[in-house]
């Protein structure tokens, strides 16, 4: 289990409770026959949703919990421990519900907001596509106005609930500006609209992941977030709070790799006695759990910085770097514990391994990550140097 976190108050600590109860009783027992049948959980997202879950970090006047970042986080945690894919389903949904709740008009967050928080609608997030990679400015889909609807065309690729979202943010170009770029939500039931099958991925099958088709699809203007050429700031605003929750995933899924194999090196005995009392095994499981727990201090103190309202970027790449990487390591050497039957689809270590890999690789590859915070550091931006010192 997760070692001992202080929490702000009293009820920040009974909703993580919660949460896990929810998670162990109702998300463990269907996770593992979803993601070898790459069912999509619909239904889960529907009870989160109800549960108050999807809406935590948002304000209570707009149908949400209210909570800070650092608890919603934590939270987000609980749900990767048991299951990755819905930790990151519920990570992208809060991403695509942030330009609304930040730059929506009264009319559009009154519309969209209530279902998209309560869980009757599964909001996905279209920035990426397949020739531009770490270049969000490079996207060439376009939305060209025409009287009151904007008429977009292009592909969106790796989008995370691809063809099961209810609602689509999507940025598209309004103009050749290398920044002229827009954002617009669209509705999945709209004329053009299309998905491709989703990607054969080597994990989080149970997540969807498919390229978005836009094939003309008209746009009421009034679903223009924000301003036309405000696409690419509300895109990359989002992006620090979309990595500390991918952060909070990874982590997650990393103390699910521990638990496993510390429950695995009691249980399997050699020369007579637990594994774990080997020194070798040991100091594996001992390096196991320092990772995650470096790793959770380093997204929370992020977390804390965006609570308070200071500037957080580096730092969130920092966590996204340092968790996901940790993960990586802690499920490999999971895997590593368990021996040969960690190498079998028996036990649930080598399905953490393979998706911990895709972690260190959306919201920003960690080469991105590295880039980022390289850059802060050589202009002297509020970053893992200067915050340290203050």
């Amino acid at each position: 289990m997760p070692a001992s976190r202080v929490m702000p108050t009293d009820e920040a600590a009974d909703l993580v409770r919660l949460v896990r109860d929810l998670s162990e009783k109702e998300l463990a027992p269907r996770a593992a026959e979803a993601e070898a049948s790459g069912t999509f959980p619909r239904e889960v997202f529907r009870l989160l949703g109800r549960t108050g879950v999807l809406g935590l970090p948002y304000p209570e006047e707009h149908g949400g919990g209210g909570q800070p970042y650092e608890v919603y986080l934590q939270v987000l945690e609980e749900l990767g421990r048991v299951w990755a894919s819905v930790g990151v389903g519920v990570s992208v949904h809060a991403l695509s519900c942030f330009g609304l709740v930040s730059r929506g008009t009264e009319e559009q967050r009154e519309r969209l907001l209530p279902d998209l928080l309560g869980g009757e609608l599964l909001g996905a997030y279209c920035l990426s596509e397949s020739h531009a990679g770490s270049d969000p400015a490079a996207m060439r889909t376009t939305a060209r106005r025409d009287g009151d609807d904007y008429v977009i065309t292009g592909a969106k690729a790796w989008v995370t609930h691809g063809g099961e979202a209810d609602f689509y943010k999507v940025m598209a170009r309004t103009s050749e500006r290398r920044n002229g770029i827009s954002c617009f939500l669209v509705a999945a039931d709209a004329d053009g609209l299309s998905a491709d099958p989703p990607e054969r991925k080597m994990g989080l099958t149970g997540s969807a992941t498919a390229t978005m088709r836009f094939d003309g699809v008209r746009v009421p203007a009034d679903r223009l977030l924000g301003q036309e050429g405000d696409g690419l700031a509300i895109a990359l605003a989002g992006l620090d709070a979309g990595r500390l929750g991918i952060a909070a995933v990874a982590t997650g899924l990393a103390q699910g790799a521990l638990d496993d194999a510390v429950a695995y090196a009691h249980d399997r005995e050699t020369f007579g006695r637990p594994i774990i009392e080997h020194q070798g095994l040991a100091f594996l499981l001992a390096d196991m759990a320092a990772a995650v727990q470096s790793a959770r201090a380093t997204y929370l103190s992020a977390a804390r910085l965006k609570d308070q309202g200071l500037p957080y970027g580096t730092e969130a790449s920092v966590a996204k770097l340092v968790a996901t990487d940790n993960a990586m390591r802690v499920t490999t050497d999971a895997v590593q514990v368990f021996g040969g039957y960690g190498y079998t689809r028996d036990f649930p270590v080598e399905r953490y391994m393979r998706e911990a890999k895709v972690m260190q690789i959306f919201e920003g590859t960690n080469q991105i990550q590295r880039m980022v915070i390289g850059r802060a550091l050589a202009k002297g931006l509020p970053g893992t140097v200067t915050t340290a010192r203050t």
